[in-house]
């Protein structure tokens, strides 16, 4: 079979769990291949934003043209089939995806589906167009509502069989939204020739989020709280009852409907929520225009605790309990925790090596921010490692560990008493159940901690009464923890300083054998490309050994995450048109450098314009190699280190990622205080690709 360079995605069913598997296999293609791109055959029009396209032009980040994603419009589509000449449509189809070829590596076709084969009157509109653009199907069977594995093994050999009577290419047949009560049977007894991919059906995929049902109904928000906005709705219900009866009918995940002057009922479900007695709640609706008076409000706003989605309707409530349940859930750009979902979801049950044997792949010249957080993912997947996030009493630190797990890239760990930490979990709307908490306070081997705390620095004049009273501490409970073996790897300074951080790593950890220093860099993503900082955060004024080792760190790190190494040793001049004791440093630095490392290529002194231009470069360093072509920049001090990252960070509005500490035997890992979700995700992955030791 020739291998193809598109995929054709088509599914005869509505709902199929199209959105889902576009997304996991876009993903896995963004880690192999250099330029990925989307089209839609035929479009409903060109007068209105196609949804299809604008999401995945923002969320991967395309570059093509949104006027270059699509081939014809439906109507134009009906046209050529009513006149009788379907073949036309198909030749305008092909001349618009031959200038996606010429400029992209592989493309992602997403099919007409059922809406355009109603409308156009042949049910062989997509096989055709696929067999026209020499793509490769993968067709989507959703099977939501069979309860007997008979009855799905019918459908599938129904498909089988159709499929076999055309002439495309079939890569895979994916069986979607499977009851969870026949998947094992399911998987176990069905079996094909061609690669089959069975994925469960998932709860929270198919229920609205509030702020879905809040765009739908066109309701109007009385939260601000945008993360609030996030959670998903399992059901609705009207709440009429006086309160103490009402609350024996809550379950997780309800949307509460309630007229607008019922105000106990508004107070008594926020009570509710933030019991431990009763489960954790979505929303609550007003009906009738009125929205909650101030001095409700206020007293809501004084619990200084998230508070529960809230939104109002004009509407009675009939109406809106009927506009409610005609809501329809979506994967948008809005709901981060559906994202993660859909993808962990596909990763945990495709396999993305099978899948992609027939596909034709040109590996990446370049590593770009969008590819370097995708191989992020992926390399994070395959370690398994469970890292430690010691403060669970932030919510970010709590909404990244329910992305990291749902999107499978590795366990969790947090340290808190357990029923806070799933309380406050449960009024964020998380789901952290598949977490490990551990309570420092009540955990048994405390006293053996502070025991090995105590051989470990007695040495420094440590005590066992001031070990105990250590231990006591969260940070160096945690890297004890990380010692012993409990964990593999951590990630803290969301509410803690960076000395907080890493100080316990220093003296407990310790260093890597025949590593002479730690130190730390920054993953710098630029708009096209990805750059190693490196020491930023952790040594003042390094001498030229110092820098020499930081230098071979620094390398070996980038070639860890993908990055081929290319260093330069930054000084105020470049090649040999300085003098002066930095300049000196960094000489002697390079020499060191190249004589320890002579695998890697590093230069030095260098001027940042010098390694990063390659204008610059030809002028003043014409015969380097490195020059204008830097990947890994060494920055002489802290001071320039420091302030050089921010600089660009800020005014280049690139993502700075770290800093990550390097020569450590265990990773241990530091965020800014002002660190975003994201940031604590990346941070996460990359401390188990460490803790792995995964070498590209």
């Amino acid at each position: 079979m020739t291998k193809s360079r598109a995929i054709y995605l088509y599914s005869q069913e509505e709902r199929s769990g199209m959105r889902m598997v576009a997304m996991g296999i876009m993903e896995m293609l963004k880690t192999r291949v250099q330029d990925v791109a989307y089209f839609k055959p035929v479009i409903e029009t060109t007068a209105q934003k196609d949804d299809d396209i604008d999401f995945f032009k923002r969320y991967f980040q395309l570059k093509q043209p949104r006027n270059s994603a699509y081939g014809i419009t439906l109507k134009q589509l009906k046209h050529y089939v009513l006149a009788d000449q379907v073949n036309t449509a198909y030749e305008q189809i092909l001349e618009r995806f031959s200038l996606l070829e010429k400029k992209y590596d592989f493309i992602v076709c997403e099919g007409v589906g059922r809406s355009g084969v109603e409308v156009a009157g042949d049910n062989n509109i997509d096989f055709e167009i696929a067999e026209n653009l020499s793509a490769s199907l993968a067709y989507i069977l959703n099977v939501k509502g069979i309860k007997d594995t008979k009855e799905i093994r019918i459908s599938v050999d129904t498909v089988l069989n159709l499929l076999k009577k055309k002439k495309v290419s079939l890569l895979g047949l994916f069986i979607n939204r499977v009851d969870r009560s026949l998947f094992e049977e399911v998987r176990n007894r069905i079996k094909s020739d061609v690669p089959l991919f069975i994925l469960p059906e998932v709860r929270e995929l198919d229920c609205a989020t509030i702020l879905e049902i809040c765009d739908q109904i066109g309701a109007k928000l009385l939260t601000d709280d945008a993360a609030m906005l996030d959670r998903s709705v399992f059901q609705s219900k009207v709440a009429a009852m006086m309160p103490q009866h009402y609350l024996k009918y809550l379950e997780e995940g309800d949307l509460i409907i309630v007229p607008g002057d019922r105000h106990d009922i508004a107070v008594t479900t926020f009570l509710a929520n933030l019991s431990k007695n009763y489960p954790a709640i979505s929303g609550i609706l007003f009906t009738g225009g009125m929205e909650l008076p101030e001095s409700i409000g206020s007293l809501i706003d004084g619990a200084d605790l998230p508070v529960l989605p809230m939104m109002v309707v004009d509407t009675h409530t009939q109406s809106a309990t009927l506009n409610v349940q005609n809501v329809v859930p979506k994967i948008t750009l809005k709901s981060k925790r559906k994202l993660s979902l859909a993808v962990g979801v596909f990763n945990r049950y495709v396999d993305v090596k099978l899948f992609g044997r027939s596909l034709s792949l040109t590996p990446a010249k370049r590593m770009t921010p969008v590819r370097f957080i995708y191989m992020l993912y992926e390399k994070s997947r395959k370690t398994k490692k469970n890292i430690l996030l010691p403060e669970s009493e932030d919510a970010r630190v709590l909404r990244a560990a329910e992305i990291v797990l749902r999107r499978g890239l590795c366990r969790i760990t947090l340290l808190g008493e357990p029923k806070k930490v799933k309380q406050r979990a449960a009024i964020l709307g998380l789901d952290l159940t598949s977490a490990n908490i551990v309570d420092p306070k009540t955990f048994p081997n405390k006293e053996e901690f502070a025991r090995k705390f105590y051989e470990l620095r007695k040495h420094k004049g440590v005590i066992l009464p001031m070990a105990r009273e250590y231990m006591s501490r969260i940070n160096y409970f945690a890297t004890m923890m990380l010692y012993e073996g409990y964990v593999d790897g951590i990630v803290s300074g969301a509410t803690h300083t960076t000395r907080e951080t890493i100080k316990p790593a220093f003296e407990i950890i310790k260093m890597q054998e025949g590593v002479g220093l730690i130190s730390s860099l920054f993953f710098m993503l630029l708009e096209d490309k990805v750059l190693v900082y490196a020491d930023c955060a952790v040594n003042p004024d390094p001498n030229a050994h110092e820098l020499a080792q930081i230098a071979i760190c620094s390398a070996q790190s980038a070639k860890s995450f993908g990055i081929k190494p290319k260093v330069a040793m930054l000084s105020y001049s470049s090649g040999n048109s300085g003098v002066g004791t930095d300049v000196q440093k960094v000489k002697e630095a390079t020499k060191i450098a190249q004589k320890l490392a002579p695998d890697i290529l590093i230069e030095g002194p260098m001027q940042y314009d010098a390694a990063i231009d390659p204008k610059v470069a030809a002028a003043k360093m014409p015969e380097s190699k490195v020059a204008g072509e830097a990947t890994v920049f060494i920055f002489p001090d802290l001071n320039t280190g420091n302030n050089t990252y921010k600089a660009v960070q800020r005014s280049a509005d690139a993502v700075a990622i770290g800093p990550i500490l390097q020569g450590l035997k265990k990773p241990v890992n530091d965020l800014s205080r002002g660190c975003m979700v994201e940031d604590i995700v990346y941070t996460v992955a990359i401390t188990a690709i460490q803790a792995a030791k995964i070498i590209s």
